[in-house]
């Protein structure tokens, strides 16, 4: 089976010779021929260079003979598209210079058109496509409730003040904002699939800081009406620390569920029945010896069982994190093979 095929079938819960594997932050700062790249270049100078970026997307396709790439970037191209004056400061992380605190704030939010606006990702889908035809390649963007966080905070943080005095004061206008974005990532993410994506994943990575009653509230609509613009491809939703409302991410219209390391696999597959899923190997377990791996890499698979199952980590790869851990989790996978079918 290649790895279109098996890929493509995982992602619509078809048979497959063996899961398909492929892992959040594949290209990173972990692999010496990324940090080699980098060398004289910021994050951003990167992702606005599909040459590059069509470079590092490769490195660990070809290192690792994953099923899959996923288009390098960042989730923050949507706000700076809208926007937003976004850099990113050495060991800091992101910053957004002008975040949304007033009602003028929002006002001055941009409705881009994204095939003009945000053009680096599509170019470097069809580079890759070029240069790897053999391998699927996964498109994404941040959801929208991430990036009204990002948006609205000016940054990173730990609790998310700003955040949820928007919604807890000024819950109309968090909602005119996350409309806005639900469009603009809607239409980002078609943008994609008609570049080339074989799939697209849509990251609401801090969506956990929410009640299951706020989720629903904030995130829910906004997660329905970005992925209800999205065709021709299986939309795959990522959520960490999502077990509070596991029960209700059916309700997404994803066509795939990614879970976090701390959802227990089995409980999921009873909460989300035949709907496939991606997932979700804790990202530090390669730090540990490789039959650790091994076991922890067979035990997700048994429990997800042999359709509908697309391996991966239940975060993004750390930055220190060993090249043979990743090795021996590739290889853990390989062994699997599929005799049967649910």
């Amino acid at each position: 089976m290649d790895a279109h095929t098996r890929l493509g079938n995982a992602l619509r819960g078809l048979p497959v010779d063996r899961p398909p594997v492929w892992f959040m932050r594949q290209a990173g700062r972990y692999l010496p021929e990324y940090r080699k790249v980098r060398e004289g270049r910021t994050f951003l100078d990167m992702c606005r260079d599909s040459d590059v970026a069509c470079e590092v997307t490769i490195q660990p396709v070809d290192r690792f003979a994953t099923d899959a790439a996923i288009v390098f970037s960042d989730i923050l191209t949507i706000p700076e598209a809208m926007g937003i004056e976004v850099t990113f400061e050495a060991g800091e992380g992101p910053k957004l210079h002008n975040p949304l605190r007033t009602a003028a704030d929002v006002d001055a939010l941009r409705r881009p058109d994204v095939a003009d606006a945000l053009p680096v990702v599509p170019e470097t889908l069809r580079k890759f496509r070029a240069q790897r035809p053999e391998t699927p390649i996964l498109g994404f963007a941040g959801a929208p409730f991430t990036l009204l966080c990002y948006m609205v905070e000016g940054g990173g943080s730990k609790d998310w003040i700003e955040t949820k005095k928007m919604l807890l004061s000024e819950p109309a206008r968090a909602h005119r904002v996350l409309d806005l974005l639900a469009d603009v990532v809607g239409d980002y993410l078609q943008l994609q699939v008609d570049s080339g994506a074989a799939g697209v994943q849509i990251f609401d990575t801090w969506a956990g800081i929410l009640a299951p009653d706020e989720w629903q509230a904030f995130c829910l609509p906004s997660i329905q009406r970005a992925l209800a613009r999205v065709k021709g491809a299986p939309r795959i939703h990522y959520t960490r620390d999502n077990m509070p409302f596991l029960h209700l991410l059916k309700q997404t219209g994803a066509d795939v569920i990614g879970l976090d390391w701390r959802v227990d696999v089995a409980r999921a597959r009873a909460e989300l029945g035949t709907l496939p899923i991606q997932g979700n190997l804790d990202p530090i377990a390669l730090f540990g010896p490789a039959e650790s791996i091994r076991r922890k890499v067979h035990a997700i698979c048994d429990a997800a069982g042999p359709v509908g199952h697309v391996f991966n980590l239940g975060h993004g790869v750390t930055p220190k994190t060993p090249i043979e851990g990743v090795e021996a989790m590739i290889a853990a996978v390989k062994e699997r093979a599929s005799t049967s079918a649910r």
